[in-house]
């Protein structure tokens, strides 16, 4: 079976600089006020779910919160561990698949957050992810998923965009819808001083109504979708698809 874009380490080594500057650790503490305002939280227990490098999982126990961070690539976990113990907070870390990971009635609130989500090859993946979240969560308990809409990207899609890093690396970004508007393919070109290397990568882009029907697929009673963690309402001009279902 072939390895999939995400199981590859040397992309998230690659990039790292430009996925996780140090001004989106500096929003996490806030973003997380937002997240627990607009779902009233009145939990203990919280899963970040593809936690990277561990932005919000640390801002979470930072609020006295048990907080467990899963991501499959061992090098973001290196660096959440890193963080975790310079900020003295306790996460528990772990390692695995988000299509894997359950943990039986265990969370108040499971996250997945920074479009970390519609990854795989087969889409069904998603919807077991879904469901890992459903049966992970208490009676209850809130999911809540951060991505890019389909309803803004198809309003905002550009093929090819550039961005500077702070030393100076230039990452090229070419982008192509495909399979009827479901998904988008990617191909970062990251050019250090006289050396360009490629990785291509794709995953599966929501409407809000897409998401919702999947949400509610897995047993969510109630599901709301808004245009950013404040809770404004979503529609095209919003840049982000932020999806809350209660179990």
């Amino acid at each position: 079976m072939m390895a999939e874009w995400f199981e590859d380490e040397a992309f998230w080594e690659s990039f790292y600089p430009f996925l996780f500057a140090q001004e989106r650790f500096q929003i996490a503490e806030e973003q997380v006020e937002k997240i627990l305002e607009l779902v009233d939280f009145k939990g203990h227990d919280v899963l970040d779910l593809c936690c990277g490098p561990g932005r919000h999982s640390i801002a979470l126990a930072k609020k006295g919160l048990t907080v467990t961070g899963v991501d499959r690539s061992r090098f973001l976990l290196a660096k959440a561990e890193a963080r975790a113990e310079e900020q003295n907070v306790e996460v528990e870390w772990v390692e695995e698949d988000m299509r894997y990971f359950t943990c039986h009635e265990a969370f108040d609130l499971v996250l997945n957050m920074s479009t970390s989500f519609g990854y795989f090859d087969n889409k069904d993946d998603d919807l077991k992810v879904l469901q890992n979240i459903h049966q992970s969560l208490r009676p209850g308990g809130i999911c809540l998923l951060d991505v890019v809409g389909k309803e803004w990207l198809a309003k905002a899609f550009q093929p090819t965009t550039a961005q500077e890093a702070p030393d100076g690396s230039l990452l090229v970004q070419r982008h192509e819808i495909f399979d009827d508007w479901t998904r988008i393919r990617n191909e970062w070109i990251l050019v250090k001083k006289d050396k360009a290397e490629s990785f291509r990568f794709h995953h599966t882009i929501y409407s809000a109504q897409e998401l919702k029907d999947r949400l509610r697929q897995v047993g969510f009673q109630r599901i709301r979708m808004f245009g950013d963690l404040e809770g404004n309402e979503y529609g095209p001009n919003a840049r982000r698809l932020v999806a809350v279902g209660w179990k």
